[in-house]
């Protein structure tokens, strides 16, 4: 079988998503799909006409998003007709699982030279209002069968599953921004973040736009719970709840709510795309690795509890590289909410200074679709800023799912 390797990563700053106050908010998401294909074919002098596959993540796939985002944003970014393009959805996860499609596809000995990545445009989730899978009414069979709430609210019931506090989950959010802050100020992110720009070619952003630098544990303690209320509110005429969903699963369980807005990831517009060749097409053209595809795993957990599945996706991965998590030089965890991250420390008895060591989406934000792709040039570079060797990555997905990736620098 042969390697897949990274050959280069980028990805757009992550804009506030919201309309009238993001900077990317008015722009059409196959232009910012586009904008980070436009790069990489620059950066590294592509024949677009071979470039055999681009795997998009889109998780809201509707109004603008529809219509196989890869495909159209490849079109726009002026790749070669030849090129194809398709877009999946693993609602959070869709971003790792488009690098593992792509490297599993070179691997396989099918394809040659693939791009995986992805694209949310969450300020346009208001005008593209769907309802949301997991907890359509429509579907009681399921809804009994698997009682799938809220993240928000599911993230409050496995914090108080786990005894983790109020207290922890913020020092973890103000530590997320402290580290973020710190990365922007020293460049941490320079190497693979590129601007976008508006149709008329001004700029539109060029910097992360969610943090909030400052952020005190003070600052959080005045912040309500986010999704005490959500809980309660009923999703169809019979008043059924997400608290009585969870209910049905775990009858005795009292939530004790400790998320908001401050210890939850950031609702942000952004795209990544990672090129992936094999050893042979690499050479021939000579492109320069960076980084090797190690393993990939998917795993499922609880769809009530829905955010569980990270930890048994990491172990899962490690068996499939052969390593131990002493060989794990940085990890990367999505910080879909505070206690996903905290958890995942705690089970797996992590040295914090590897996690998220440049902050997570609590500062950044959380560009559904496009996240995991984030994190693997986040993680590619920062193993290359230390000279470090191994990196892993995995992110909770709804309907209780967790892709991972491990990848090796070259």
């Amino acid at each position: 079988m042969s390697e897949a390797w990274i050959i280069d990563a980028c990805r757009t700053p992550r804009g506030i998503g919201k309309k009238g106050k993001g900077a990317l908010a008015d722009e059409h998401p196959q232009h910012l799909g586009a904008a980070v294909l436009k790069v990489l074919a620059e950066r590294n002098q592509l024949d677009t006409a071979e470039v055999d596959d681009i795997i998009f993540g889109t998780s809201a796939q509707r109004g603008q998003q529809g219509g196989d985002l890869a495909r159209m944003a490849a079109l726009d970014a002026g790749y070669d007709v030849r090129s194809s393009g398709v877009t999946l959805d693993r609602f959070c996860g869709s971003g790792i699982t488009a690098v593992n499609l792509a490297a599993a596809s070179i691997m396989s000995g099918m394809e040659d030279l693939v791009i995986g990545g992805g694209c949310e445009m969450m300020s346009s989730y208001s005008q593209a209002a769907g309802q949301s899978p997991f907890i359509d009414s429509d579907n009681l069979r399921l809804r009994e069968r698997h009682p799938q709430p809220h993240q928000g609210v599911c993230a409050d019931a496995i914090a108080t599953l786990e005894g983790i506090d109020r207290e922890a989950v913020d020092q973890l959010a103000v530590e997320s921004q402290n580290r973020a802050a710190f990365a922007i100020e020293n460049g941490h992110f320079a190497k693979s973040l590129v601007p976008v720009y508006k149709p008329d070619g001004s700029l539109a952003l060029d910097r992360e736009e969610f943090p909030r630098p400052g952020t005190t544990l003070e600052s959080l303690a005045g912040l309500k719970p986010a999704f005490e209320a959500m809980a309660d509110y009923p999703l169809d005429e019979a008043g059924t709840t997400f608290r009585a969903l969870v209910g049905q699963v775990y009858p005795d369980l009292k939530i004790n709510h400790v998320h908001h807005a401050g210890n939850s990831s950031g609702v942000v517009d952004g795209a990544a795309a990672l090129l992936l060749a094999s050893p042979d097409y690499a050479r021939a053209h000579g492109m320069k690795p960076r980084a090797r595809i190690v393993a990939m795993a998917n795993m499922g957990d609880s769809p009530t509890l829905m955010l569980n599945a990270p930890v048994p996706a990491a172990r899962k991965v490690l068996k499939k590289a052969g390593l131990s998590l002493a060989d794990i030089d940085l990890f990367e965890i999505n910080e879909a909410f505070a206690v996903v991250a905290e958890k995942f420390i705690r089970d797996l008895d992590l040295d914090r200074d590897k996690v998220n060591v440049n902050g997570g989406a609590m500062a950044l934000g959380h560009p559904i679709g496009a996240t995991g792709s984030i994190l693997i040039g986040t993680v590619l570079d920062e193993l290359e800023r230390r000279d470090q060797q191994f990196g892993l990555v995995t992110m909770c997905a709804a309907g209780g799912m967790a892709p991972a990736i491990i990848i090796e620098r070259i």
